[in-house]
C-alpha cells in the first residue's frame, strides 16, 4: 500500500528553520514525480515546489524561492523541504503529494489533480 507521512512542522518565530520530511512507502522516490502543497485556513491549497525526474530539477513557487529547498533522501526513501526565513505567510498545513507520471512541468506542476496520493499534512505555524 503506498503511504506517504510527513513530519516536522510545528511553531517557530519570524526568521526561524523548520525542516519538514515526507516518509514514503509502498513506492520508490526515485520513480515518483514528489511535490509539496500548503494550505492556509480559508485558502486553496497552494504548490510550493516538486521535483521534476525527467528533467533532473527541482521547481520552486516564487514566494519561496531562496528560502526554502527541497531535496530527495534515497537511502530513506523520502523527501525533504528545507524552510529558512520563514515568514507569518508561511502559516500552513504542509503537505506531500506524489504521482509516476512527469507532472511537475509548468503546465501541471500547480494542479492538485495532477498527484495520485497524498500525506496527512504537518502544521507549520510562523508567530512570535
Amino acid at each position: 500500500q503506498l503511504q506517504l507521512v510527513e513530519s516536522g512542522g510545528g511553531l517557530v518565530q519570524p526568521g526561524g528553520t523548520l525542516r519538514l520530511s515526507c516518509a514514503a512507502s509502498g513506492f520508490s522516490v526515485p520513480y515518483y514525480d514528489i511535490a509539496w502543497f500548503r494550505q492556509a485556513p480559508g485558502k486553496e491549497r497552494e504548490w510550493v515546489s516538486c521535483v521534476d525526474l525527467a528533467a533532473g530539477t527541482l521547481e520552486y513557487t516564487e514566494s519561496v524561492k531562496g528560502r526554502f529547498t527541497m531535496s530527495r533522501d534515497f537511502a530513506r526513501n523520502r523527501v525533504t523541504l528545507e524552510m529558512k526565513s520563514l515568514r507569518p505567510e508561511d502559516t500552513a498545513v504542509y503537505y506531500c503529494a506524489a504521482t509516476p507520471r512527469r507532472v511537475c512541468i509548468v503546465t501541471t506542476r500547480e494542479n492538485t489533480r495532477s498527484y495520485d496520493y497524498w500525506g496527512q499534512g504537518t502544521q507549520v505555524t510562523v508567530s512570535s
